[in-house]
């Protein structure tokens, strides 16, 4: 098979097997390694199975019956075990020393990809932001609903102008939602309303990259997770959609959703023509993420603490401070699928109305 691996070299994955270390220092790695499949800790790169037989793909739509190999595990003569898992890592009390080695991991990051063939996806947000800072010749791009000013799109044209940066506007309207839908789905094999509400304005702006000529898409991927971005890790005892109790405990439950969520996004970027690079997923910066205590992670007042301060002096302070709403909402997705699908016939009151849209659509039938 060609590409047999990806992600690393088959050197740093066969010590990683024999350390059963779960950060070797990649950005994430699938794939076969001396006949043994993987897929690391934090499934950054998705690799599936054939439930038929023994082929495996990096594509779903490539096997008959394809399974997404879980994060972790390494595949021996048909017998999976788990090698990795998110390792518990010793808390860095002091204060300074915890925001210095997130600034530190997070610019070697952001720098590490180059600026040839790479185009940023951005947003506005400091997540964003740090990305683009650190390939300060690639261009940046965002999408919106063409007939409205969306907050995503309102809040990168800001950030760029105070980060002097060239930002290129995706305008998407309701015929190219009807287009990019199937596609998606295709592609990730998910059909539901949240997921391609994620998927769309990612499509769209790999797509427009794609076309002018940009073969990489640095993302943002992975800082809400890693660094405590939402709501729900705040006052996790009183929040019914974690389990945890503490703001830690709460924050490497949702970093355990990784593994799930981020072949939506890989599959989505590819199926657009680019190949994804996330450097906010690297090895160094989960190992400091992990280290921090609650109170740099998130409090009533702010969340990404850590990550905002190590961004002070990065990007522009109203870039740095700035709160951000989902992709799907900030970008008008979710709102004008939801518009389409009523326009359709499926209204609100039926089941799982915009999922339905979006079965007819696939099938052709909307």
């Amino acid at each position: 098979m060609v590409d047999d691996l990806r992600g690393a070299d088959a050197a740093t994955v066969r010590g990683a097997i024999e350390t059963s270390d779960p950060l070797p220092g990649t950005a994430g790695f699938a794939g076969e390694v001396d006949g043994r499949i993987v897929r690391d800790v934090l499934g950054r790169q998705p690799i599936y199975l054939d439930t038929t037989g023994d082929d495996w793909s990096f594509d779903p739509n490539d096997l008959d019956r394809p399974e997404l190999l879980d994060a972790g595990t390494v595949v021996d003569g048909g017998e999976g075990r788990q090698v990795w898992s998110l390792p518990d890592l010793e808390v860095e009390t002091d204060s300074d020393a915890a925001v210095d080695a997130v600034r530190e991991a997070v610019l070697t990051s952001v720098r590490e990809p180059g600026s040839e063939g790479l185009a940023v996806a951005f947003s506005g947000g400091v997540d964003s932001a740090v990305v683009a800072a650190g390939v300060s010749e690639a261009p940046c791009y965002v999408a919106g609903f063409a007939d409205a000013e969306s907050h995503d799109v309102a809040a990168a044209r800001e950030a760029a102008e105070a980060m002097g940066r060239d930002l290129r506007v995706v305008g998407f309207d309701h015929a190219d939602i009807e287009r990019a839908v199937p596609e998606i789905v295709r592609a990730t094999g998910l059909a539901n309303a949240m997921d391609v509400g994620i998927a769309l304005p990612l499509y769209f702006v790999a797509e427009r990259a794609a076309a002018d000529g940009y073969d990489r898409l640095a993302v943002g991927q992975g800082a809400d997770e890693l660094f405590g971005g939402y709501r729900k890790v705040v006052t996790p005892a009183e929040d019914h959609r974690v389990a945890a109790e503490t703001v830690r405990g709460a924050t490497r439950e949702v970093i355990a959703t990784l593994p799930q969520q981020l072949p939506r996004d890989v599959l989505t970027l590819r199926a657009a023509g680019v190949e994804p690079v996330a450097p906010l997923l690297h090895d160094r910066v989960v190992d400091a993420a992990l280290r921090l205590p609650a109170d740099l992670l998130a409090t009533p007042d702010e969340r990404k603490v850590a990550l905002r301060r190590a961004a002070d002096g990065v990007v522009p302070e109203p870039v740095r401070s700035a709160e951000k709403k989902a992709v799907q909402y900030g970008t008008y997705a979710a709102r004008e699928l939801d518009r389409l699908a009523r326009q359709a016939g499926f209204k609100k009151r039926m089941e799982d109305h915009v999922g339905q849209y979006i079965d007819a659509l696939v099938a052709g039938e909307a």
